[in-house]
């Protein structure tokens, strides 16, 4: 086996943190989610499995897996993905999917249906987005920009379950990585006719980097520039806290959010893939 395999964070940092930090807005889940855990607390993400490979020597690939949801791969070498396929087939009976770099994700994908017969799908194709430079909207739609409180947590999670339906993400929300956002400052709010309508977090910065997410607008307010004034609030939030790198997930099927990223000047890095096994 070349994948060494470890519950441990502080030992898959040690082994694979360089690899990570060379490319943050690549490795930005990885890293997001590490640095949540050393932050927070393990409560953030808990009984996580760290990979990295080769076992010894200079890493070229690393993953991790959280029960319930799919492993997350990094780019790596199409046999460092196969051969992952085969430890974790060892490990587990079923996966829910896998996600990542799309070469690793279909090169695990195949391997791990030769070994247990079972099907896969695509749920969704996506782009990961760096900003270039800021573009904000003019003009702004009505409105302000603020930071969600404490007092509104039931309406972020009734907010951040919509938006998680609506992406088709496996498993539950994760309130404890919503509660420390919430705790932190770093949910932003739009809001008008003085109630909120749109939503976007922002993760702490890590190797210079943070990232946008859980960017949701209700049905009943879509189509007034509530999206991209709440992002633009969230990119500034991290600019603010020193990212030098602003990055965020888009779902290509979905080209009215593609268009309003570029319009601010988020520009693309890549491509990526979420595989569901049946």
């Amino acid at each position: 086996m070349e994948w060494t395999l470890s519950y441990d964070l502080d030992e898959f940092m040690a082994a694979a943190g360089g690899f990570l930090h060379d490319d943050p807005a690549r490795n930005t889940v990885a890293l997001t989610v590490t640095g949540d855990m050393r932050a927070e607390g393990p409560q953030v993400r808990k009984d996580v499995l760290f990979g990295w490979w080769p076992a010894g020597g200079h890493v070229e690939g690393a993953f991790l897996w959280t029960p319930s949801y799919p492993p997350l791969l990094s780019a790596m070498p199409e046999r460092a993905a196969r051969n992952l396929a085969d430890v974790l087939a060892e490990r587990a009976a079923a996966l829910p999917g896998a996600s990542g770099s799309q070469a690793a994700t279909e090169a695990f994908a195949d391997e791990w249906k030769r070994r247990t017969g079972a099907a896969s799908r695509v749920t969704m194709h996506q782009r990961l987005y760096r900003l270039g430079e800021l573009e904000v909207p003019d003009p702004l739609p009505a409105g302000t920009a603020r930071t969600a409180n404490r007092d509104e947590r039931p309406l972020m999670l009734e907010w951040a379950t919509a938006f998680w339906t609506e992406v088709d993400e496996h498993g539950p929300v994760n309130t404890a990585m919503m509660d420390a956002r919430l705790e932190t400052g770093r949910i932003a709010l739009w809001e008008a006719g003085g109630q909120p309508v749109a939503m976007a977090w922002w993760s702490p910065v890590v190797a210079g980097m943070s990232r946008v997410s859980a960017v949701y607008t209700p049905p009943e307010h879509r189509r007034r520039g509530y999206g991209a004034a709440v992002t633009t609030k969230a990119t500034r939030s991290a600019m603010e806290e020193g990212a030098t790198d602003v990055v965020l997930f888009t779902d290509l099927a979905n080209p009215t959010s593609n268009a309003v990223y570029h319009r601010l000047g988020y520009r693309p890095v890549e491509d990526r893939m979420v595989l569901a096994f049946t």
